[in-house]
């Protein structure tokens, strides 16, 4: 079994920090305003001869309201899975209220305790443990995260014996989904509805997920890795340092995953920031299957109304598929992973260049290239050349002349006769060389 570590602590003391630093990766979102990390974040350490999995989480506090309790739920969580407890406290802040509150809570977990003072950064071993002791954990260790400095004291002292069971690494055969949309569309619902658990945090209250958690998924032998990510808003609403930060975060998972499952609220319909994020999908080039979501309680007529004015502006992404779901009842959502497979297996599909240049040609029969100064545009063969998108590379003279239409029309030929959907096909144009110029 490989070891689980989890990471526990009042906000803003590093705990993300030491995640990042021992996963070295930037998978945790960090800024200087407490409370930035909400949900439970995995990752794998592999450091010398010790490999185990940490769990990142947000910080424990009395706050009262809703989002806090959450939170707090979402570390107590991670505490019940983890073997052992690395309690972080910060070393120029002194013991808190809250830290002792959270280490007499520790104690009743009957779990292994670390204890582990951050930020020692310029201060003597001596002096930044000196408040530690109060907290009653034996053997405190001072450590600065953001220095990289006194973690292989960390992992040592976690694991005094090498621990050299395997990871499984599933992630070279997963495949990526990235759930995104605006905000309050019902993103972290419907991941918990696919996961069949209560995994990340849901609110009513718009901008609840920050960063973008990754979470394992297995289903019927197919391994997913499902990316639950913050909510893009307008430019101009958003003004908190985090939320632009959580933007800059979904962006990179888009454009890290291999399908974009995009959520759109039934009741508010396509919205100009829907457009420019699907224009963003695109640019990118990645599998899209869209979630029409909080479709029951509809009426009929309201029903008929959505879907005619979904077709109307979703027009330039016709190859994606479109389900109408509620991610609250569960309706719908099982049908999602058919159409991410689908478009998966699409974007990877292999193309020969006989096949490609034979479609071509039909394509030029079907509907010829346009005259450019009294001379037919002379499309002469195509091949493959690349996948996840697909791209094709078609070779022939004066391809520079082709309209923007005739572009589109060859784009949309080749996606019907190879029965490619959920994913874009780019087209590149080559002329060939005059060698009597």
């Amino acid at each position: 079994m490989i070891p689980v570590v989890a990471i526990v602590g009042r906000p803003n003391v590093g705990k993300s920090t030491l995640f990042n630093c021992l996963t070295r990766s930037r998978d945790a979102l960090i800024t200087a305003h407490p409370g930035t990390t909400r949900d439970r974040q995995y990752g794998k350490v592999n450091m010398a001869n010790h490999r185990f999995i940490i769990i990142d989480t947000g910080g424990i506090t009395e706050e009262t309201d809703e989002v806090g309790k959450l939170i707090t739920q979402q570390a107590q969580l991670a505490i019940t899975e983890a073997e052992k407890i690395i309690f972080m406290i910060d070393a120029r802040a002194g013991i808190t209220p809250e830290d002792k509150l959270i280490a007499e809570s520790l104690r009743r977990s009957g779990k292994k305790i670390y204890l582990v003072a951050n930020k020692t950064e310029g201060l003597s071993p001596e002096l930044a443990l000196a408040d530690a002791y109060e907290l009653g954990f034996s053997s405190p260790l001072a450590i600065s995260a953001a220095h990289n400095s006194g973690l292989s004291q960390l992992v040592e002292h976690l694991f005094p014996e090498a621990t050299t069971a395997p990871i499984e690494d599933d992630a070279n055969k997963a495949i990526k989904l990235a759930i995104v949309g605006r905000s309050n569309v019902g993103k972290s619902t419907l991941t918990n509805r696919m996961l069949g658990e209560e995994r990340v945090i849901v609110h009513d209250s718009p901008g609840t997920t920050r960063d973008s958690i990754f979470i394992p998924l297995e289903r019927f032998e197919q391994h997913y890795t499902l990316i639950d990510t913050a909510g893009v808003r307008k430019r101009k609403k958003v003004s908190e340092l985090p939320e632009k930060f959580s933007i800059v975060k979904t962006l990179q998972a888009i454009e890290d995953c291999h399908v974009a499952l995009f959520v759109i609220d039934a009741r508010i319909g396509v919205s100009d920031q829907d457009l420019k994020l699907l224009g963003f999908i695109l640019e990118c080039g990645k599998g899209l299957v869209i979630a029409v979501n909080k479709w029951d309680g509809m009426t009929e007529d309201a029903r008929q109304y959505a879907k005619a004015t979904l077709d109307r502006h979703l027009d330039f992404v016709r190859f994606a598929r479109v389900h109408y779901i509620s991610a609250l009842h569960g309706s719908g959502v099982g049908n999602l992973f058919d159409s991410v497979n689908e478009a998966y297996a699409s974007a990877t599909k292999k193309l020969s260049t006989s096949l490609l240049t034979r479609l071509l040609q039909q394509a030029q029969v079907t509907h010829q290239p346009p005259l450019v100064q009294g001379r037919r545009v002379k499309l002469r063969y195509a091949h493959a050349g690349g996948h996840n998108p697909p791209r094709i590379i078609i070779h022939g003279n004066q391809v520079h002349a082709l309209p923007d239409s005739y572009k589109r029309f060859l784009a949309h030929f080749f996606q019907e006769k190879l029965n490619l959907h959920g994913t874009p096909v780019h087209i590149e144009f080559k002329a060939g060389e005059n060698p009597f110029v």
